[in-house]
């Protein structure tokens, strides 16, 4: 829903930008209030940034296959600054190896994301569910997230 504040980066020692910012921007296009903090962040820097801008959703990236072991605790810290009801979305190539999607998805959820996006997953694609989250959220309904989610027909089982 345009005129939500998100907070974006990538998390740990990724230095992968290029993707943040061409996400980043289209999130401004679409309406959207984006704080964007660039590469190399440290999991406390977004939740420090999430409180100090009123945040609505943190929107992480991790690209280079170890974003599991960056965003351990993740939630645990939105909790700790009193971010509980955060939307945390998280994207890119988030673990090593061929793990089907599925499996790489419901591990980022039970680690307290909300959604996880696959690599090569369209900008259209966030924005829709993006502003189906933020209307859900809106109307105090929970989100849906059930498979498939909106992106799976065109990535299968792709890690």
């Amino acid at each position: 829903m345009p005129g939500q504040t998100l907070v974006t980066g990538v998390i740990g020692a990724d230095t992968h930008i290029v993707g943040n910012r061409i996400l980043s921007m289209a999130l401004e296009k679409a309406g959207y209030k984006v704080v964007t903090l660039g590469a190399l962040t440290p999991a406390p820097e977004f939740v420090k940034a999430a409180i100090e801008t009123a945040a609505h959703g943190i929107m992480v990236s991790s690209l280079y296959g170890l974003g599991e072991l960056d965003c351990r605790g993740f939630r645990d810290l939105c909790d700790e600054g009193g971010l509980g009801d955060i939307l945390l979305y998280l994207g890119g190539n988030l673990v090593v190896g061929k793990t089907p999607w599925p499996e790489v998805e419901a591990r980022f959820v039970g680690m307290g994301f909300d959604r996880a996006f696959p690599p090569g997953t369209r900008i259209e694609d966030v924005l829709a569910t993006l502003d189906a989250d933020f209307a859900a959220r809106a109307r105090g309904e929970t989100m849906d997230r059930s498979w498939p989610t909106p992106w799976a027909s065109r990535q299968g089982d792709a890690a």
